[in-house]
This record gives structure tokens, sequence and C-alpha cells, in this order.
């Protein structure tokens, strides 16, 4: 398996814009090959107003995951990303993790 994980920085006051965000949009993801499984995490709020989000995105493969990146479907999924980046500070940090052990 192959993990692909975005966190984001978000001041408080805009958490709520930012989970509609999420929540609404269309990611095309059930539609991949090699697609897993996705999960929206949030944090706790910090002291200093701000929440830790992180997009988790379970695939089969890196390979999976790299073609995904390169499609039609992310391209769509991800057209409106300029405009909503003022929901989150700075850039998302990505991390990428191979399995080396699942347990189910």
């Amino acid at each position: 398996m192959y993990l692909a994980m975005n966190r984001f920085t978000v001041r408080t006051e805009n958490s709520e814009a930012f989970e509609a965000l999420w929540l609404g949009r269309d990611s095309y993801l059930k539609d991949m090959p090699g697609f897993v499984e996705f999960h929206m995490l949030k944090g706790p709020e910090t002291a200093d107003g701000t929440i830790l989000y992180s997009s988790h995105t379970v695939c089969q493969t890196e390979a999976h995951f790299t073609d995904w990146t390169r499609s039609e479907a992310f391209r769509a999924a991800h057209k409106d990303a300029g405009t909503t980046a003022k929901l989150h500070e700075g850039t998302p940090q990505f991390e990428g993790f191979t399995s080396i052990q699942t347990i189910s």
C-alpha cells in the first residue's frame, strides 16, 4: 500500500469554509485505478488559533497514486485550488509513505 498525505494548517475562523470545501467537492477518487480509501482528518485546535487537517489517500501502489496525479480527473478535482488557498496557511505539506506492515 501507498499512503499519500497533505497537511493543511487552517486558521480557526476559516475552518468551517475549509471543511465545506472538502466535504462538498467531487474528488473523482472512487473511479481511480488502485484507489483503496480516503480520509480527511481534523486535529485539535491549537493555542495559536489554528487547526491541523490532513488528507489521507490510500492506494494499492505508489504508481497508482502517481498516475492519479497526472490524470484529467486529478486536474478536475483540483481545478479551484488556486482560489481556495486563502483558507489555509502556506502551502500544503505533502508526505508519501510505502507501507511495510499492515495489521487488520
